[in-house]
């Protein structure tokens, strides 16, 4: 039996409901609803992307940058009150700005990922960009004191929540007109190389880089593009340890350099607004001095 929205399946059972969809931009929920809303002057309608891990660091800095690029952004996450701060930020005010709408949801529940991708085509008609960035490190624990459940929770969000979001653009991007789209994956300098006590979360995200190619190889008789960027010590919540002090390979402790994540977002942002004909396939980027470079 399929689930909801998948490809040549019928739903048997009724979408799950959440949270309204939070609207931003000057635009009222009726008048929002139109398929791909026109910039002003007649050009090109904005393209439509959705941002997982959106109510804090790399994924808020990604949504900035695409709002402020003059995409409408649909921010997704789990907390309600984080996503409603991102958009907040944006400051949009114009009932030209791009529209932003917040989409709490859990990763991890197929239920809510398809809730998630039916509020985008209801809203917006189609999409064009999923930013599958959603991810935690876990607990950072010798590999013996690891539980199973520690274990778990990270392949859940990182691996299973990844591969449920991509499954879903996919077949939202695979069915609409003009059919396409693009799906980038956070990944993690953490794809090439490990930390101490992080057997999880590295597994994870080399695990990512086998999605990344999997979903370029299968896009591409409907013009989906799949990119990896892998990001090293970008200064977030998640990476505050790095400036007061973090294990070394070789057992010492060390404070490591970190950058802004907007570095990053820039980045996103080049990625996308390529043309479906050029993909950036995989992407590094790392504050200059991080011990990447000859790590352990």
């Amino acid at each position: 039996m399929a689930r909801a929205g998948h490809v040549g399946g019928t739903a048997t059972a009724p979408r799950p409901t959440l949270p309204a969809p939070a609207t931003r931009g000057g635009q009222t929920p009726q008048t929002a609803a139109a398929a791909q809303e026109a910039r002003e002057g007649g050009a090109a309608p904005r393209k439509v992307a959705v941002v997982t891990g959106a109510g804090s660091g790399i994924g808020r800095a990604v949504a900035q940058a695409l709002i402020r690029a003059n995409w409408s952004v649909a921010l997704a996450g789990r907390r309600a009150e984080a996503l409603a701060e991102t958009a907040r930020l944006t400051d949009l005010t114009e009932p030209t700005s791009p529209a932003v709408v917040t989409v709490p949801t859990d990763v991890t529940r197929p239920e809510q990922v398809d809730a998630l991708f039916a509020a985008v085509r209801d809203r917006f008609g189609r999409l064009d960009l999923l930013f599958n960035n959603a991810g935690t490190f876990g607990r950072a624990v010798p590999l013996t004191e690891l539980s199973y459940d520690d274990w778990r929770a990270v392949v859940e969000v990182n691996l299973t929540g990844a591969f449920l979001c991509a499954q879903a653009a996919f077949r939202t991007m695979q069915e609409q007109e003009p059919q396409g789209g693009r799906i980038i994956n956070n990944g993690s300098i953490s794809a090439h190389v490990p930390r101490p006590h992080s057997v999880a979360y590295t597994a994870t995200k080399h695990a990512i880089t086998g999605l990344t190619k999997s979903l370029s190889l299968d896009g591409r008789p409907y013009r989906i593009a799949c990119g990896q960027i892998d990001i090293g010590n970008a200064a977030t919540e998640m990476t505050g340890r790095m400036q007061t002090g973090t294990l070394q390979a070789n057992g010492q402790t060390a404070v490591e350099p970190v950058m802004d994540a907007a570095d990053v977002a820039r980045t996103v942002v080049h990625m996308a607004e390529l043309p479906l004909e050029a993909n950036v396939q995989f992407a590094t980027v790392m504050a200059t001095t991080m011990p990447y470079i000859g790590r352990g």
